[in-house]
């Protein structure tokens, strides 16, 4: 069991005008309105430090605070690899499977989690985030000063993230570039997921081809963009979905109305596809030094990924 969490949440204009019940029911869809209801009637959510009624309309500068109680949380690989460590810059390399950051049901059992074990003052500020089942490098600031630095570098895109990716299908061109918008779209569960969508954010991703064998193909993917799940989506919506990838199917689109094996819908933090990420290059906040890092993923995939990746 982890200790519990403490939501604080204050109402904007997006979330002004609707009653308790409603914020909480339309916000947070993992549990059903019955159990919202239960909780603000039983005095376990305070609207602006009182307790309330599912039926308070909200204003705009009200303060919810909601005390979740401690709840088991599924068990992932808590393990990582520090690359490289000084005063500025933290460069780890993580396993599938553990989150970057709490979500989803996860609070404890997370890299950041971990890292405040490990840095229990000054705990390193991840630059960028993988998904749950993505392996591989993970950038993170030690100093406020390499936090904006490196910061400013995702921005004005001068970080390079070399990926690879195992893919469905064997027609793709052996360099191609992929250019879908991606943005929002409603999910049953989660209110919105990331997906292929013509208004979305521009996003890029250079493709090729490292090795094909009947069905599947070996990809080495560099983003100029960070999108949620961008690689996922894209190889999905070129019609290479990732192999094994639980969510995004061809079109980019997420299979939102196809439940699992358990009977529970897919959503972003499942794991089972193949991606990893193998090479990040930045400059180095204080030395401006060219800093080169790349983590082989021999030591986090099965036998036969890790014999595609030789």
């Amino acid at each position: 069991m982890n200790h519990g969490w403490t939501y604080r949440e204050r109402i904007d204009k997006l979330t002004e005008n609707c009653t308790v019940l409603e914020y909480y029911t339309q916000r947070y869809q993992h549990s059903n309105r019955a159990e919202w209801q239960t909780r603000i009637v039983t005095g376990k959510i305070l609207l602006n430090g009182s307790e309330t009624t599912d039926h308070t309309i909200l204003k705009r500068g009200d303060r919810l605070l909601y005390n979740r109680p401690p709840w088991q949380e599924p068990e992932v690989p808590l393990t990582f690899k520090v690359m490289i460590e000084d005063a500025d810059i933290l460069v780890v390399s993580k396993p599938s499977g553990l989150p970057v950051l709490p979500g989803g049901g996860f609070l404890e059992h997370t890299l950041l989690e971990q890292l405040q074990h490990h840095y229990p003052h000054e705990t390193p500020v991840p630059i960028h985030r993988l998904g749950r089942g993505t392996s591989g490098l993970v950038l993170l600031a030690r100093s406020s000063h390499a936090r904006a630095s490196l910061n400013q570098q995702m921005r004005s895109h001068q970080i390079q993230k070399v990926y690879r990716a195992l893919a469905t299908g064997t027609s793709m061109p052996n360099c191609f570039t992929v250019t879908h918008p991606i943005g929002k779209l409603p999910h049953p569960v989660l209110g919105y997921i990331y997906a292929a969508h013509p208004d979305g954010l521009v996003a890029q991703s250079d493709c090729q081809v490292l090795r094909r064998n009947e069905d599947t193909a070996l990809l080495e993917v560099n983003i100029l963009t960070g999108r949620p799940h961008q690689i996922r989506i894209h190889l999905a919506a070129a019609g290479y979905p990732l192999v094994g990838d639980p969510l995004y199917t061809i079109g980019g689109i997420p299979k939102t109305f196809t439940p699992s094996a358990t009977g529970e819908l897919p959503v972003p933090g499942d794991c089972g596809y193949h991606l990893h990420a193998m090479h990040l290059t930045f400059s180095h906040p204080t030395t401006h030094d060219l800093i080169q890092v790349t983590s082989p993923p021999l030591d986090v995939l099965d036998h036969n990924y890790a014999t595609m990746f030789s």
